[in-house]
């Protein structure tokens, strides 16, 4: 865990949820919510790619938080298959805009994380809610029905991913009309390409915001 991660716990729909908050030095501007990798492959709130999102957002000034999905760590419940992982995070929503009320909310995942928080902002559109915006980096197109997202999103992927390939990213793009970022020689998880990403997100944020 980062020296400057807080942790902390909710009570999702299938028991405890073990989550870590990271803040900003000034009064944050805004709440983000990150969203790691598939839990049956490893996937945690630790990972390298989920970590450098939530850095990002807290240099770009957002209370920033993030949590193991069901199963994983000392969260309960078992693999939902998206489903309850997305009723989890509209649980941390709620729970952090009561914390921080008023602020915009930014969403972010990484991999299977993509495809959670694809499906809560879908959520809250049909509930007439919207959020400021949205950073999917290796998003899951074709490996799980992701819905469509808004045009400002930022799509960050691999070039050299297998896993989800660029094509299959572009493919669920083009009807979107939204551009996917490649970054040259990076495989699925970013082997030593976790930079780029930061340095991208911070250079495209405010554009638009």
């Amino acid at each position: 865990m980062n020296k400057f991660s807080k942790k902390f716990y909710l009570t999702g729909h299938a028991g405890k949820m073990e989550c870590l908050l990271d803040l900003p030095e000034e009064a944050p501007r805004g709440i983000a919510l990150v969203a790691h990798p598939h839990p049956l492959y490893g996937g945690t709130m630790e990972n390298k790619v989920t970590q450098t999102l939530a850095r990002t957002f807290v240099t770009l000034g957002y209370a920033t938080a993030r949590f193991n999905f069901r199963g994983v760590g000392e969260s309960e419940g078992e693999h939902d298959r998206g489903h309850g992982e997305v009723d989890d995070m509209q649980v941390m929503l709620e729970h952090m805009q009561e914390q921080y009320p008023g602020l915009p909310v930014a969403l972010s995942g990484f991999s299977f994380g993509t495809f959670v928080q694809a499906q809560l902002q879908a959520r809250l559109a049909a509930e007439g809610k919207s959020v400021q915006r949205m950073v999917l980096v290796g998003t899951a197109a074709g490996k799980w029905p992701m819905p469509s997202v808004p045009e400002d999103t930022i799509l960050i992927h691999g070039e050299q991913d297998d896993t989800i390939t660029l094509q299959m990213v572009f493919d669920w793009a083009r009807p979107l009309e939204i551009p996917v970022i490649v970054i040259p020689g990076a495989d699925h998880f970013f082997h030593r390409r976790l930079n780029p990403i930061k340095n991208l997100v911070i250079q495209m944020w405010d554009r638009n915001n």
